[in-house]
């Protein structure tokens, strides 16, 4: 059996790249397939299931990084709550490059994508809900008060991903996050 010319890792980057530009339904094949470096043929040996297969692949390798990345650091007992805090707002800057970069969450719940990817959406935003409100009660607010701010939290990381991207203006995105931060450092 021949090696793959393009290894697992860089297909599914150049697959989040595409769809987190032109959600599901505006990413074409001839658009994958140059982004990924392989022919049709290949997309469809390593995704027999087409387009979607591909989605729900890029749903899961952003999921995986956002678990390890974000949320393992949100909860991380071994941190302190400013240090969880820090960290994961390093790294939700990290991931969506700054504010240069669309959510997948929203880019896939676009037009049909939401009927397609509906339950992955939800238990994805359900989980940024689930583990700030961890840090929130870390932090010493009551469970109700945490879950309020949790709320209000991916409202503004999702929010000012759309207003930086609608502005052109990465700030709003940088802004916020501090403003995130600064909100549970006074709590």
């Amino acid at each position: 059996m021949r090696p793959q010319k393009v290894q697992d890792h860089e297909v599914l980057t150049a697959l989040t790249k595409v769809f987190r530009a032109k959600g599901f339904e505006g990413a074409s094949l001839k658009e994958i397939a140059q982004e990924t470096g392989l022919k049709k043929a290949s997309l469809y040996h390593r995704f027999p299931d087409g387009k979607k297969q591909m989605a729900e692949a890029v749903f899961n390798h952003v999921d995986e990084w956002v678990v390890t990345n974000i949320f393992k650091m949100l909860i991380n007992e071994d941190l302190t709550p400013e240090e969880r805090l820090g960290k994961g707002i390093k790294n939700i800057s990290s991931l969506y490059k700054g504010g240069s970069e669309s959510c997948i969450l929203r880019t896939l719940s676009m037009q049909i994508g939401m009927e397609l990817f509906g339950m992955q959406i939800q238990t994805g935003m359900k989980e940024w809900i689930n583990h700030f409100e961890k840090l929130g009660l870390a932090f010493g607010l009551a469970k109700s008060e945490a879950n309020k701010n949790a709320v209000q939290t991916l409202i503004e990381i999702q929010g000012s991903l759309i207003v930086s991207e609608g502005l052109a203006d990465q700030s709003v995105f940088e802004k916020t996050l501090k403003r995130i931060k600064n909100r549970y450092q006074n709590i």
